[in-house]
């Protein structure tokens, strides 16, 4: 066969969006890693919304907010979904026939140059790392689908020859990018009470490593030190500065309150309030990031103490009603 597909009949033009990716999400793309397990749980009709307890111990790391993924063993535990890292020993290409004709999937890291969902920022414009899970193989036709961002795409011709590397010369300096193998064989299909007392079970645990003093006073500290030199390297270094570390903290916050909103109508209501807070939070974060690209092409005062004041208030007051609720009994 020359068609390896995972999931028959998955398609970008009839690919549904989870509502975290929909329209009214505040940040539609979290981060490239944590996307693709949305959109692939989504499409096995499984809940990612039930995944995201680890969000709660989210912090800023001193030059970045956490760049939060899913525990791999919570995959495991909550679905049945098995990770393991893949041992590029070969060509990718060799690898990707193997798992997919078997079917597993396998998600790597990838130049997003070759991607043509990013096309208008990356694709063909600018070499950078990206992670994606390929889900069907055309080696007829040389197209590749996969999941990425927000969503499920195709590459095909020059794009998937130099995905996979197969027109570049051999390279003894070349270091192949990091991958995993995903296996769907043993997949877990709970009922909805069974996974959200698994789930809240989860968040307990990641609740205990939650910060240890306020990661917003700390980051408000940190901007205010860091706005001058952003302001001298303009706006390509405020870009990534941003992904760094206002993409994260606001993402990762929307995250921990549709968590937490979702807990909420599976049989812990009391967990709505809390979400409300993180919800202003993941808002607050997306007024910052344009207040700060402004600043920084104008030159003028961020003036945006007052907002970083309300999410370091947000997230006092959050994590102190989680704590009431989650150290109960």
């Amino acid at each position: 066969m020359n068609t390896l597909a995972v999931l028959p009949g998955l398609a970008p033009e009839s690919y549904q969006r989870h509502p975290l990716h929909g329209e009214n999400a505040d940040w539609p793309e979290k981060n490239c890693y944590a996307d693709l397990w949305i959109g692939f749980l989504h499409t096995l009709g499984l809940e990612p919304l039930a995944m995201l307890a680890f969000t709660v111990a989210v912090d800023f790391e001193g030059d970045q907010w956490t760049f939060f993924k899913p525990p791999l063993t919570e995959l495991r535990s909550l679905f049945g979904v098995d990770v393991q890292e893949l041992t590029v020993w070969r060509p990718l290409i060799e690898h990707a026939k193997e798992h997919l004709g078997a079917g597993k999937l396998i998600s790597t890291e990838s130049d997003a140059f070759w991607l043509p969902d990013t096309a208008g920022t990356d694709y063909r414009r600018s070499h950078t790392k990206t992670t994606i899970l390929m889900a069907e193989l055309d080696l007829a036709r040389e197209r590749l689908g996969y999941f990425h961002n927000a969503g499920y795409y195709e590459l095909e011709g020059e794009d998937f020859r130099q995905l996979f590397r197969l027109d570049p010369a051999p390279d003894p300096a070349f270091m192949p990018l990091f991958a995993e193998v995903v296996r769907i064989d043993r997949l877990v299909r709970r009922p909805s009470s069974e996974l959200a007392d698994v789930a809240f079970e989860l968040l307990r645990q990641h609740f205990v490593w939650r910060p240890r003093s306020n990661p917003f006073s700390r980051f408000a500290a940190r901007l205010a030190l860091d706005l001058p030199g952003m302001r001298a390297q303009g706006l390509e270094h405020y870009h990534q500065w941003a992904f760094a570390s206002v993409r994260q903290a606001g993402a990762a916050f929307e995250l921990l309150a549709a968590h937490l909103r979702w807990l909420a109508s599976q049989g812990y209501p009391e967990l709505a309030d809390p979400a409300e807070r993180f919800e202003d939070i993941g808002a607050a974060n997306k007024t910052l990031i344009l207040k700060g690209a402004r600043a920084v092409a104008s030159g003028r005062p961020l003036a945006a103490d007052e907002l970083l004041q309300g999410m370091a208030g947000d997230w006092e007051r959050g994590m102190g009603m989680l704590g009431r609720l989650l150290m109960e009994g």
